[in-house]
């Protein structure tokens, strides 16, 4: 049945969490799947962010019994798709509550040299063609093979330094210090079959293919997911100071569909070896398929956590924890030379096999649903069923 949504079924044997929208309470509930249906979490812990702080989450959630059943997964899953949903049926939201939202940017060559080229272009995407040869010729393929931080990273800075190409996408690239940056609010992220949001001010974007880490309040990485960071080229390209606005807007971040939690049958190593599948699909008929594999990254997964929790930053509710991507879409999409930037109506699809597949549809930002149920209408709403 799961199949007949997404590219990849999640392995029967996952370990699965998310959050289901219910009706009948007026609120979000933690849910696990198993045999293909979903059950309510809420006796065992409120949120999703409670509940990765239990010891050893995964061992208790396959030790829960007498669980009330919600629904079957796939008539769920049919009515997350925001096109068909009945408001009055349950449907799956992100899976993440309140956790601070993070991101790691600039973690893959490939997108490391696409941001650079962005702020050569000044955002402009008619000159993006001219800066890729531009900065193709200078570097060609040497940073790929570069260990952030060391003393041959420091060596190759000087060097682009000399030749004057050398850039602050450049400098968390391959410096010791990764760029972690707040990529939404807790409670914002929006789910499996929701629309993402592109601000309308932008003419040059795309969407960013990436693990998610979830991660507690004692900085454990519990599991993942997967995540869509929408991106405005123009906007960025222009300042790295507007970074806020360029990644921070309604709908501009995904995840789901579920978390997949660590258990005997699924650790980080695997995620350190997962290839994340991308494909857009337009109204215009064009179609691009891209993919990001997880064994380029530049930076261990371990060590992107530690540079964002630890004894200098805190986070009480957990977070979860954007990887980065290596897609940096050049293909062009209609006239040569501009590359590739969304359309309104783009369904956009994120899948590996390890976690199934995340669908999304692209709109403005203004003409999505707006986020109302912040933090403290979820308090209030767990006061009332007291779950609290």
């Amino acid at each position: 049945m799961y199949r007949q949504t997404t590219d990849y079924p999640i392995p029967e044997h996952a370990t699965l969490v998310g959050r289901v929208w219910l009706p009948e309470v007026n609120g979000p509930a933690p849910v696990m799947l198993k045999d293909n249906k979903l059950y309510d979490l809420s006796s065992i812990a409120a949120t999703s962010s409670m509940l990765l702080e239990l010891e050893q989450p995964a061992r208790q959630i396959q030790r829960a019994t007498n669980l009330p059943c919600i629904g079957n997964l796939e008539n769920i899953l049919q009515n997350s798709f925001y096109q068909q949903q009945d408001p009055n049926l349950p449907y799956l939201l992100a899976p993440c509550d309140l956790q601070a939202v993070k991101a790691s940017g600039v973690t893959f060559v490939a997108s490391m040299l696409e941001r650079v080229i962005e702020e050569r272009a000044a955002g402009d995407l008619t000159q993006a063609a001219f800066f890729r040869s531009e900065l193709n010729a200078i570097i060609g393929d040497d940073l790929s093979k570069i260990e952030p931080g060391s003393e041959q990273a420091e060596k190759i800075k000087q060097v682009l330094q000399q030749k004057q190409a050398w850039s602050q996408y450049l400098e968390v690239g391959i410096g010791p210090d990764a760029e972690i940056f707040s990529k939404a609010q807790p409670m914002s992220a929006v789910g499996f079959g929701a629309q993402v949001g592109i601000h309308p001010c932008s003419n040059w974007n795309n969407p960013e293919p990436e693990i998610v880490l979830a991660v507690n309040s004692r900085g454990e990485i519990l599991g993942a997911s997967l995540g869509n960071d929408v991106n405005l080229r123009d906007v960025e390209g222009r300042s790295a100071l507007l970074l806020g606005k360029a990644k921070d807007n309604n709908g501009a971040c995904s995840i789901g569909p579920f978390i997949r939690l660590f258990d005997q049958d699924f650790s980080l190593q695997d995620i350190s070896r997962a290839d994340i599948h991308l494909n857009i699909q337009g109204d215009d008929d064009f179609q691009l398929k891209g993919i990001s594999s997880m064994s380029k990254i530049s930076r261990s997964p371990e060590s992107l956590v530690q540079q964002t929790i630890g004894p200098n930053h805190q986070y009480p509710d957990g977070l979860m924890l954007f990887l980065g991507t290596m897609f940096a879409p050049a293909q062009d999409r209609g006239e040569a030379g501009k590359g590739f930037t969304h359309q309104l109506g783009d369904k956009v699809s994120i899948a590996t096999p390890l976690l199934g597949t995340l669908v999304n549809w692209v709109n403005h930002s203004d003409k999505i649903p707006q986020w109302q149920f912040g933090t403290t209408a979820l308090m209030r709403n767990l006061a009332k069923r007291q779950l609290l």
